[in-house]
């Protein structure tokens, strides 16, 4: 689809949602309870409501109902995760704190982790009434009297909500808190649109909390109120008496859809416009609604989009079930949609659901919308049998659907429209249109692939690899490499650090249930990498077809191989390329009987395996070479160029040859120092040690073509040197070539503590694939904290990112109940609070 209207216009991407809302911790569980027609209204006893604190007279009165539509443990938070400690995530108000835990996982569904995303994250959200602070805090006569009564104020008013999550995300865009009453999240919704397209920000979070106190209890029916008597929201049925009050959360991410598509974003639905207004005075009062106001919010939202309303299949309509409401409602939308045409427009409302949530209702609106165009389905209206006569229902283009049905494309995208109206007459309408289709990914050239998990416990990683597994398990054709790149580059990295390399799913869901058994996550030899040390083995470990499959995998690899063969071709009168990889070339079967074949074709593989590294962000803060692996960690610092570092390998080794059978190589060391003097040497730019010193190469070392020469007449010091690297504290070594010489020559060193070490290749005599090696060797440097440059990585590929399973919440019980009645579950003996202040 085109990423403009006709005047201009962008339409924005929602590229995440997350929520926790009545019957539903999860967006997932969200959608399979509104497509199955789950009513998530939950009904309480006279215990339960005398328990949290309702005067018994009241929860017995005929005119209560016991019921509403919550969300379990509300009062639970991870302060630990975001920083808080116990006495700031008590003084909390319970929706800035939810609402903080599902701005974080509405980022991680984008895939994309905002300390490396490449722009400015906006917040725009709104909340409900803060009742924590006057009914419970303020209620406790020890909170009260101690100094955190007077740092309470940014941990519940509603002017905070959205700079604390800002604050507590990391996010650098515009921070606005949003109120409009019940129209607030979608208004909301609507300000984050505006803020992209006028490049405020990048992405933008919005949307809505609303929280209860007590978390749990019903409503009295009044006269006139919206309240439904028999607990059940049923809208536009002819038996509506009300709305049922609901609680939850909801947040969803937007972006400019060209960005969108350009970062394989995925992309949930479109926003093709938007529109606002108020209701003015022309009504019968403050609360009422109004027709015309209604009607001109969709018809400018429906012209921004510019799509006819033919186009439009469904409604997610304000939908409160009140006799007024309903009827005005849909007599608006008849005439904003000014068509002939009748019933083809489905018509429907969450809050039959989940309740009405007051500031998050037009989220959790928006979020159904979406997920109904994203799965292509139309979801029931429950609780409905009968239409509202006053609706004229068969005079509209609406009809109400009792059964989930299948929602096909017609001559146009499907496309949906969304209302929130308020209390006090500001309106708010959006147009959404499904997802495009996303371009055909090409063949990832890698049989095998990276998932990285982290957490801040052992039982959160447990409880990651478990969530992922089920994922995985799941019905979605997921494709590992999509699921691979998204842990990589769409989460943060926390200390504790797992990986697994696996070929596909299956694999990868029984090493994820493995990993989350009890004891399974030691964090005892957990590694630290403060640096990485190349180790280069030189020409002695070189074997034919070594790293032949990382060739065809690796573009860069590749293109290094390449260019030395290219350089050598003068030198050596023949590709090298045929020794590199003899199975495989189709070439001249040329330069086996020439002593510098060889070493040539290992300086090659071991520079093509650095290169390759550093691609990937692993940048050598020491080397090492042995014997003419020196040559590969001199040009790697600087010190010489590629092609003279080529043909200084060759030279070493046609000397060496000669000098078999001639005598000594002292007389041959002038000759070759003779040569290393007409290359232009510099001084090291990554320090490295020289197997003829066996300490660091000075930059007089590196400009004295006499040093150069010792190598070939001197003993060598390289396992002096090769203590030196390895008595470093928290520093891995890498050995850069195609077996394991090195590492196995450090297990058995004696230094000051046991060195780490990691091959590049599989040895000789293992079992894995180079690439299984390669890749688990990626993945073991990430685990001890090096910088992975993923997207580097991923090479030429697109994998997309996917919706994954967010961070797994370690949640305790924060609250401060009051003074009197029952309403105390803690009790105040069970407390923190002492007179000192606490930090703001």
């Amino acid at each position: 689809m085109s990423t403009a209207t006709e005047d201009g216009t962008e339409p924005i991407a929602v590229v995440g949602l997350a929520g926790r809302l009545p019957g539903s911790p999860t967006m997932e569980a969200f959608w399979r309870n509104q497509r199955d027609g789950v009513e998530s209204v939950s009904r309480f006893s006279t215990q339960q409501l005398a328990d949290a604190g309702w005067p018994t007279a009241m929860v017995n009165h005929p005119d209560y109902v016991p019921a509403a539509a919550v969300i379990e443990n509300a009062d639970h938070f991870d302060a630990e995760f975001f920083g808080y400690t116990r006495e700031q995530a008590e003084i909390s108000d319970p929706q800035q704190r939810i609402f903080a835990e599902c701005a974080w996982h509405a980022l991680e569904d984008t895939g994309h982790d905002p300390s490396r995303f490449d722009g400015a994250v906006g917040v725009y959200a709104g909340c409900f009434a803060n009742k924590y602070l006057p009914l419970n805090l303020l209620a406790n006569a020890r909170f009260r009297g101690s100094m955190a009564a007077f740092s309470a104020r940014p941990y519940n008013d509603k002017d905070f909500l959205a700079t604390r999550a800002a604050y507590l995300c990391d996010l650098r865009g515009p921070a606005m808190t949003v109120q409009a009453a019940c129209s607030t999240s979608l208004v909301a919704i609507h300000l984050a649109c505006q803020s992209l397209l006028g490049h405020e920000c990048d992405m933008a979070l919005a949307g809505g909390v609303a929280l209860p106190i007590p978390l749990i209890g019903g409503y009295p029916v009044v006269a006139g109120g919206i309240f439904a008597r028999d607990g059940h929201c049923r809208p536009f049925d002819a038996a509506a008496n009300g709305t049922v009050p609901g609680y939850g959360v909801t947040v969803v991410a937007l972006r400019r859809l060209s960005d969108a598509l350009a970062d394989n974003d995925n992309i949930r639905a479109v926003i093709l416009g938007s529109a606002l207004n108020n209701d003015g005075s022309a009504k019968f009062g403050f609360s009422a609604p109004s027709m015309q106001a209604q009607a001109e919010v969709i018809a400018t939202a429906q012209a921004v989009a510019d799509v006819p309303s033919e186009s439009i299949g469904y409604i997610e309509a304000h939908g409160t079930g009140t006799p007024l409401g309903d009827p005005i409602e849909l007599a608006g939308l008849t005439k904003a949609f000014n068509t002939s045409e009748r019933g083809f427009c489905a018509i429907g409302s969450t809050k039959a659901n989940i309740g009405h949530l007051d500031a998050a209702a037009g989220a959790a609106g928006f979020a159904r919308a979406v997920l109904a165009l994203e799965h292509g389905e139309i979801p029931p209206s429950i609780n409905f049998d009968t239409p509202n006569p006053a609706l004229l229902l068969d005079r509209t283009p609406f009809y109400v659907p009792t059964t989930a049905r299948p929602w096909p494309r017609g001559a146009t995208p499907r496309r949906a429209g969304v209302s929130a109206f308020a209390v006090g007459g500001t309106n708010a309408h959006i147009v959404l249109q499904e997802a495009p289709t996303p371009p055909p990914s090409p063949p990832n050239p890698r049989d095998q692939h990276v998932l990285v998990l982290s957490a801040r416990s052992e039982k959160a990683l447990a409880d990651a690899a478990t969530n992922l597994a089920d994922r995985l398990d799941g019905p979605d054709d997921l494709d590992l490499a999509d699921v691979a790149y998204t842990l990589q580059v769409g989460r943060r990295a926390f200390p504790l650090r797992r990986h697994l390399v696996c070929h596909d799913r299956a694999e990868a869901t029984a090493a994820l249930r493995a990993l989350a058994q009890p004891g399974a996550v030691n964090t005892a030899d957990d590694l630290n990498a403060r640096q990485v040390a190349f180790m280069f083995p030189g020409s002695t470990s070189h074997r034919p077809d070594a790293a032949a499959a990382i060739c065809r995998s690796e573009p860069a690899f590749a293109r290094e191989v390449d260019r030395c063969a290219e350089l050598a071709q003068p030198l050596l009168g023949y590709d090298l390329r045929g020794l590199l990889f003899p199975s495989t070339w189709d070439g001249p079967q040329t330069g086996h009987d020439d002593p510098r074949g060889l070493p040539a074709a290992a300086f090659t593989l071991q520079w093509a395996l650095a290169r390759l590294w550093q691609a990937w962000g692993v940048q050598p803060t020491a080397m090492i070479g042995e014997g003419d692996g020196e040559y590969v960690a001199a040009c790697l610092a600087g010190v010489i160029d590629l092609a003279d570092a080529i043909a200084a390998t060759a030279t070493d080794a046609e000397i060496r040859s000669h000098a078999g059978a001639t005598g000594p190589l002292d007389a041959h060391a002038t000759e070759f120092a003779a040569q290393v003097a007409r290359y232009e040497l510099k001084p090291p730019q990554i320090p490295y040690i020289s197997q003829t010193t066996g300490t660091w190469t000075t930059p007089q070392d590196a400009a004295d073509p006499a040093h150069w020469a010792r190598h070939l007449n001197e003993p060598t010091r390289f396992a002096k040197g090769l203590r030196t690297l390895a008595d470093e504290p928290g520093r891995i070594l890498l050995e850069v070539g195609p077996d394991s010489t090195l590492t196995d020559t450090l297990a058995q060193q004696q230094t000051a503590e046991q060195p780490v070490a990691l091959p590049s290749l599989t040895p000789t005599h293992g079992s894995r694939s180079d690439l299984a090696t390669l890749l688990d060797t990626v993945g073991k440097l990430w685990q001890a904290t090096a910088d992975i440059d993923w997207d580097a990585f991923r090479g030429p590929s697109r994998p997309r990112r996917l919706s994954l399973p967010g961070y797994p919440f370690q949640r305790t019980r924060y609250w401060i109940g009051p003074d009197s009645g029952s309403y105390q579950p803690l009790g105040l003996e069970e407390t923190s609070w002492t007179s000192r202040s606490l930090p703001s």
